[in-house]
């Protein structure tokens, strides 16, 4: 294979990159100056490198616990469970939401494989059993397997005293938070429900 095949490869692995796109893009690449792309290599090594998951709510960071967990002005008794990382960062852009995360690192698909062994509920539970949470909203996405892992989540979590909310009006079935704009997002947290 050639540098330029394989370049096209990894490139299309990426979400909402075809092979049409990543041919694009490295051709792209290709008409930039050498050193643009040994910066993006770089950058991308050090990606890598330096991120990990945040020790208590499975955020990415740099350090070991992320900027949320460190904020001292957050909510810690509140705790917004999200699929993915990049879902905080739309749950952020609303403004509104003061509390901390938890990221399940995925939701339950029983065809691709995942149950609830490779999601990080029980450390979600650990942490309610800990003390001084309040309430965890659910706020997985509206599709067949959010709603799903949204019910086990509730579960897990209905032995211990904690109300279980979930993320509510505003947020269409199949819609992902990450492509949702804040005033969706703000609207379907403003208007959660419980979990029975």
């Amino acid at each position: 294979m050639s540098a330029i095949e394989d370049l096209v490869t990894e490139l299309s692995r990426l979400p909402t990159i075809g092979k049409k796109s990543a041919l694009r893009l490295t051709y792209h690449l290709l008409k930039q100056p050498p050193e643009q792309s040994r910066r993006l290599a770089q950058v991308l090594a050090t990606l890598t490198d330096r991120v990990r998951m945040c020790e208590r709510c499975f955020n990415l960071t740099e350090d070991d616990l992320c900027t949320v967990c460190r904020d001292p002005r957050r909510d810690a008794a509140t705790i917004c469970v999200v699929e993915e990382a990049s879902d905080i960062a739309a749950v952020e852009r609303m403004g509104e939401y003061r509390g901390v995360y938890h990221v399940l690192g995925g939701r339950l698909s029983p065809l691709d494989g995942i149950g609830p062994d490779e999601l990080t509920v029980a450390a979600l539970v650990a942490r309610v059993r800990a003390g001084g949470i309040r309430e965890v909203i659910v706020a997985t996405n509206p599709k067949l397997e959010g709603e799903a892992t949204a019910l086990y989540v509730q579960e897990q979590l209905s032995p211990h005293d904690v109300l279980v909310s979930r993320i509510a009006l505003g947020m269409p079935v199949g819609g992902d938070l990450e492509y949702a704009d804040g005033v969706t997002i703000a609207q379907a947290i403003a208007s959660r429900r419980l979990m029975r």
